[in-house]
């Protein structure tokens, strides 16, 4: 099967990863894909971002940059157009961006399968978080390309409830949670493992929200365990203010910023931590990290939702703390502290679920690959 992969992501992080794994994981199925995507993109290195872009953001009124975002499908669809007159895929599998309709135009103008991933409610989330200025057609714009797509694959069922609400039969949507390779995590060690340090670990790009901060204001408490220790692995705005917080609060020999840490880095940082945590997560998306710490086998405290829900059973393979009620998260992480034989069989039961449910790029792959075949079949 030929696949035209199609994306405009102007940034190498959490996102970037989701499409090379999968591009990996098609491949790695049989598939041929060619990826059509900004050229700064295959240019860069992990942690990289498009200056024209940054710089388009920070000087341009808000309405006029999403003007600029839209304009950006002309140069986008003859590019696409170019690619498959050339390529003459069977499938264009596209990940969703707000404004970019290049994709779902050119599927429908060539009668070419139209596969749609769906990592968040864009709109919404730049109502919310990104000031959006042109709220209605963005809205519209959404609409048109989750309604545009054959089959349209959301990472929770939370969200996929939403793309319902936006218009798209349920019958046209499949969720497909995150993954990881499983062949990057070794097998870890069996029984309870009892240290005189004992290690919280966070992964991602580090945003105020995540919460992190309550983390450390919990450290520097009299009641405190002295053992505890906290990695933050990863970059991003709140940073700086968590760095000078742990400083201030005399905690900086016990709170490690490790910075950007490339993707093969990952699995041995994580299986370092003894209580992998998501402090809080959006109600809709579905967090790499979660699937990264379960891979490790780690015990993982996250907050009790219903997006969350949908991948962790509270007691059986992580901890789940109500994100409503002040000191829950901090409680959950005391237990597992002063409970090794529960960390154990919580992180076993964890990495279990990982081969159990198949969450991993290689099975998101084939669920791709044979609802693809059943669409061209029937076509």
């Amino acid at each position: 099967m030929r696949i035209l992969y199609s994306h405009r992501i102007q940034s190498r992080d959490g996102q970037s990863v989701h499409v090379e794994e999968m591009i990996a994981a098609l491949r790695a199925e049989g598939a041929e894909v060619l990826v059509v995507g900004p050229g700064f993109y295959e240019q860069s290195g992990f942690g990289g971002e498009s200056r024209l872009v940054a710089l388009a953001r920070r000087l341009l009124p808000g309405a006029l940059a999403e003007i600029a975002e839209l304009a950006y499908n002309i140069p986008a669809y003859r590019r696409l157009r170019r690619a498959a007159r050339a390529f003459r895929p069977d499938l264009i599998y596209e990940r969703y961006n707000l404004f970019y309709l290049a994709g779902a135009f050119l599927a429908r103008r060539e009668g070419i399968p139209f596969f749609l991933e769906v990592n968040a409610p864009l709109a919404e989330e730049r109502v919310r978080f990104g000031g959006l200025r042109l709220v209605r057609l963005a809205r519209w714009a959404e609409r048109y390309v989750w309604r545009a797509a054959d089959r349209v694959y959301a990472v929770t069922g939370v969200l996929a409830g939403m793309i319902v609400e936006g218009g798209v039969a349920k019958e046209r949507i499949s969720v497909t949670p995150n993954g990881i390779d499983l062949a990057a995590f070794p097998e870890p060690g069996n029984g309870a493992i009892r240290r005189e340090a004992l290690t919280l670990g966070f992964t991602g790009f580090v945003r105020a929200w995540h919460g992190l901060d309550a983390v450390i204001a919990a450290l520097a408490q009299p009641d405190a365990d002295p053992r505890l220790r906290l990695v933050i692995a990863g970059d991003g705005p709140a940073r700086p203010h968590l760095e000078h917080q742990a400083a201030a609060l005399g905690l900086a020999a016990r709170v490690r910023f490790t910075g950007l840490v490339g993707r093969a880095a990952i699995p041995a940082l994580v299986a370092e931590f003894d209580i992998a945590l998501q402090p809080r997560v959006v109600a809709y998306a579905s967090p790499l990290k979660i699937f990264e710490y379960m891979a490790a086998g780690r015990a993982i405290v996250a907050p009790d939702q219903p997006n969350i829900r949908e991948i962790l059973d509270h007691e059986r393979n992580a901890l789940l703390f109500d994100p409503n009620q002040e000191g829950a998260m901090w409680a959950a992480i005391m237990r597992l502290a002063g409970d090794p034989d529960l960390r154990a069989r919580l992180g076993a039961e964890a990495r279990a679920d990982i081969i159990r449910r198949d969450y991993t790029w290689a099975g998101n792959a084939r669920r791709v690959l044979a609802e693809a075949g059943a669409v061209i079949g029937g076509r």
